[in-house]
């Protein structure tokens, strides 16, 4: 006997190169069915003429909501985006990482993970009035307590963040990625790098980036783009695919451009993964949520089937926690309910350049943990009669 049974939705599970018609049931919070015709539950719900996924990750975000200024709601994001599992980026280091495990990643409902800064207190002056890179002054610098925090909380970190370039980290080039790469190393775990204006340059950056680092912010306008004047990719930017480092979106206030998609799209450059990087200075806009991102990207040409794994399989894949991301049985019973709109939807990017598109992903509701939860339209959702 199951749960729960989702009926007859479109299910897209790029994990399982599925996309089609299909039920998908959870038990004892995962996933415990995936057929056709799937019966015996204590609650069936009707979602046919929607499209069920894998629960959505926002590989990029800042939920550490009352301890940075920064912080968004994860549970809050969940109801509103369908994003099912936030993964925090460096908003926390190891001076206050203990506040974010037991004052909110504890009490949240969504799932949260998080990349551990090497900076002591994480992304601490970012705000309306105050903004203090912390990798200017590398007195903030925490290998050592980093390294041991991240030992130590194995279960939710996944990795190292550090934050390079002028606004990040000012006259210090590539000294504080240097420090992130030495902790990364020594706890055996993938870095993902933030990168704004030079100093330092995009090609120098992915330079020193190992097999399955992350550079996010990956489609940047200039500077730092990863594109040419020409539309053509940097050189750079392909030799790094080529041996295994990973490009993340990062929308955020300042690093996602039309512009430079459409370059990298047109010459077949995908990102590995979509992400928001939602917080308090993007929440309304230009970034505004995780589906608002992916729609971009579907308006911008993407196939849907891409936008989902890009927020799906390849997120897990990223994550080194392939029961993310994905509906296979036994996997994580996370999944996010959409539909796509038709119309006329007028979308942003950072540099202010406006897009026109005719469709809008828009999230219905969620199956967190198992369970039907907080749908925004549940009289949507019937309840069908096992």
């Amino acid at each position: 006997m199951h749960d729960l049974i989702l009926k007859g939705g479109r299910v897209i599970d790029p994990s399982q190169k599925h996309d089609g018609i299909l039920d998908v049931a959870f038990t004892d919070g995962k996933v415990s069915g995936f057929g056709k015709d799937l019966k015996g539950a204590k609650e069936i719900r009707d979602v046919s003429g929607y499209i069920v996924t894998p629960g959505l990750i926002d590989m990029h975000t800042h939920v550490y909501w009352g301890g940075t200024s920064l912080g968004i709601d994860a549970d809050e994001f969940c109801r509103l985006s369908g994003v099912t599992t936030s993964v925090d980026t460096g908003s926390a280091g190891p001076g206050n990482w203990p506040g974010f495990r037991t004052h909110v990643i504890e009490h949240s409902q969504a799932r949260i993970l998080a990349y551990l800064h090497v900076s002591h207190a994480g992304i601490y002056g970012f705000d309306k009035r105050v903004m203090v890179g912390e990798s200017h002054d590398l007195r903030m610098m925490n290998p050592i307590g980093c390294a041991e925090v991240a030992n130590a909380n194995r279960d939710l970190i996944v990795g190292i963040k550090v934050r390079v370039g002028l606004h990040a980290s000012g006259e210090q080039g590539t000294a504080p990625l240097n420090i992130a790469l030495q902790v990364a190393e020594e706890v055996g775990m993938p870095l993902m790098c933030h990168i704004d204006h030079p100093p330092p340059s995009y090609e120098e950056v992915l330079d020193m980036l190992r097999p399955g680092d992350v550079l996010t912010h990956a489609f940047r306008p200039f500077p730092n783009s990863p594109a040419t004047a020409q539309g053509t990719v940097k050189p750079a930017v392909l030799a790094a695919r080529k041996r295994g480092v990973l490009f993340d979106i990062g929308h955020g206030k300042g690093s996602f451009a039309f512009k430079t998609t459409r370059a990298m799209l047109a010459n077949g450059f995908m990102p590995d993964t979509i992400s928001s990087d939602v917080h308090q200075l993007c929440i309304n806009g230009p970034a505004f949520d995780q589906v608002t991102t992916m729609s971009k990207f579907l308006c911008l040409g993407v196939s849907l089937y891409e936008v989902v794994k890009a927020s799906t399989a390849n997120a897990g894949m990223m994550l080194k926690r392939p029961e993310y991301g994905s509906l296979k049985v036994g996997a994580l019973g996370d999944a996010t309910i959409l539909t796509v709109r038709e119309g006329k939807f007028d979308y942003v990017d950072v540099t202010g350049e406006h897009l026109i598109g005719n469709q809008k992903i828009v999230s219905e509701g969620v199956v967190l943990k198992g369970k039907w939860w907080h749908p925004k339209r549940s009289s949507r959702f019937p309840k069908v009669t096992a």
